[in-house]
């Protein structure tokens, strides 16, 4: 098969890759419909993260199941399948208790640009469509597989309730699916942070109402200016800097809720600081497996339409580029088709 590799920061390349195999026989073998770059693969595509040996990358994904391991029963071949980044047997205390990203079995997927997959625990990470939707509804399925996943994380760890007022740190495609979660939990009022025009058209399409393009101390005092000198409700971080937690951190009003998603890079808290805010904070890599159902019944209805982050299509073997354009802001999340 085909699939990508990186070499280095910067160097990612098309290369030919053994096929996979069952190795457990809790596995299961997809061929990919479609898969993307996330932005959380430009940390090391940056130099922001060691990249140690040349190995492949990608950890979103919808497809086909081709073949699987004998204690699989939960989906079979050819059927459409949506998994998260995170794999879980759905059967542990942690999984049972809602958070399958800390399955004692988790695996994190890690080669998902490429045309196939092995899933690891197959049985408790994919779920199957009734019938095979059609092509137009992929991009939001695969967006359900993480960014509309931890998205809908942010809002859930941030506790955004009816009628409250939330603020969304980040504009990239898991803060833009953020403020879908958002509007979808009740928000009355969503503020998207966000100094590029095609994103903020975006937000508000799906449902900001107010748009702030300051950062840092200038972001957090515009945000006490919209909100009454009180600060939001809940505070969703999908960035992962220093600067996008202190922001979320002090925009939050007292008895406020933070929910930071953004995979944290050279990030500290302040404990007096927090103490002293009444400000909960919660994160960490989402539950997708515990949202899946939900949002897929909803992408299937009609209901919410993630797959608008995707501005940029290409076919896999440009994978290349599609790392290039999100790197250069040229486009906010790139779609690969095999």
């Amino acid at each position: 098969m085909r699939g990508a590799v990186i070499h280095a920061p910067g160097d990612v390349r098309f290369e030919s890759l053994d096929d996979p195999k069952l190795l457990h026989p809790t596995d299961a073998i997809i061929r990919t419909a479609v898969t993307c770059v996330c932005g959380s693969d430009l940390w090391p595509y940056r130099g922001a993260e060691p990249i140690g040996d040349p190995h492949p990358m990608g950890h979103e994904y919808v497809g086909f199941v081709e073949e699987v391991g004998s204690e699989v029963t939960s989906v079979r071949p050819g059927q459409f399948v949506i998994g998260s980044f995170a794999t879980s047997d759905n059967t542990c205390a942690n999984c049972l208790g809602g958070f399958q990203s800390n399955c004692l079995h988790r695996e994190f997927m890690s080669t998902c640009q490429a045309d196939s997959v092995r899933i690891p625990n197959a049985q408790g990470t994919l779920v199957a469509t009734d019938e095979v939707p059609g092509e137009e509804l992929w991009p939001s399925l695969l967006a359900v597989s993480d960014v509309m996943g931890t998205g809908w994380w942010a809002a859930d760890a941030a506790e955004v309730k009816p009628g409250s007022t939330a603020v969304v740190v980040g504009d990239g495609a898991v803060g833009l699916c953020a403020v879908i979660a958002a509007k979808e939990r009740g928000a009355e009022r969503i503020i998207a942070m966000s100094r590029h025009a095609s994103r903020q058209k975006l937000a508000r399409e799906f449902g900001a109402t107010d748009i702030v393009t300051e950062r840092g101390d200038e972001g957090v005092a515009r945000i006490k200016e919209l909100t009454g000198g009180i600060g939001a409700d809940s505070v969703l971080e999908c960035v992962g800097t220093a600067q996008a937690m202190q922001q979320a951190l002090h925009s939050a009003r007292p008895g406020g809720n933070v929910g930071f998603v953004g995979v944290p890079h050279d990030v500290s808290v302040d404990g007096q600081e927090l103490f002293f805010s009444h400000v909960g904070l919660r994160g960490g890599p989402a539950p997708v497996r515990r949202y899946l159902p939900d949002l897929i019944d909803r992408v299937l209805s009609g209901r919410i339409d993630p797959g608008k982050v995707f501005d940029l299509t290409l076919p896999l073997e440009q994978v290349a580029d599609g790392y290039r354009a999100m790197d250069e802001r040229r486009a906010i999340k790139a779609l690969l088709k095999p």
